[in-house]
């Protein structure tokens, strides 16, 4: 009987070892901006408004107009197929039923030594910004079978009309298996700008 509940108690405690999460927070308020950028996205660091927490946030703007700028904000490595990870962030979007409109998105990386690699589209959340000011953003990714995949990145991205459409971003939340790095813009990795013949020449 001792050895059945032994062995019970140990059935009930893998599972929480197995769905342990961590979740991490930023928020802008140094001096760093981005990982990388695709297209004709320009970030800055906002010092007086809008910002929705702390005392900075993140100013994007597209120039020159062309195509769909991505900022990449976060890089979450370490990650095996079918795990899941869910980031937010707000974003302040004052022009509602027209440009600019923002939304949450992701692709996969497949260089560890390089944020602005592209691996493919992960996806992301279909909806847009609405343009009542601060608002928040948020999705939940599951890790694909691809086992070269050196990470997952997270995209903040802007859709314009006209040249220096701007969007901020802030307060941002990403929850991964407890297994998996979260790098944030402030880790010493090189800012990479991508084109988009860059990205159609991995293909």
């Amino acid at each position: 009987m001792k050895f059945v509940l032994s062995f019970g108690t140990l059935l009930l405690v893998l599972p929480a070892f197995a769905l342990a999460f961590q979740t991490e927070t930023y928020g802008w308020e140094e001096t760093s901006t981005v990982l990388a950028i695709y297209g004709n996205g320009n970030p800055d660091l906002e010092y007086t408004s809008p910002v929705y927490a702390g005392s900075q946030s993140l100013e994007f703007y597209e120039s020159p107009l062309g195509g769909t700028p991505q900022a990449i904000v976060c890089w979450i490595q370490n990650l095996d197929e079918g795990d899941t990870v869910a980031a937010s962030f707000y974003v302040y979007d004052d022009t509602p039923g027209s440009s600019p409109s923002g939304r949450i998105w992701a692709h996969y990386n497949v260089n560890y030594s390089d944020p602005g690699n592209y691996d493919g589209s992960a996806g992301g959340n279909s909806t847009y910004s609405s343009g009542i000011g601060w608002e928040q953003l948020s999705y939940e990714w599951t890790i694909d079978a691809d086992s070269l995949h050196a990470g997952l990145m997270i995209e903040g991205r802007i859709y314009s009309s006209s040249e220096f459409d701007t969007l901020w971003f802030d307060q941002m939340e990403v929850t991964a298996p407890d297994g998996a790095t979260i790098v944030w813009p402030n880790v010493p990795v090189a800012l990479v700008r991508r084109t988009w013949a860059d990205i159609k020449s991995a293909f």
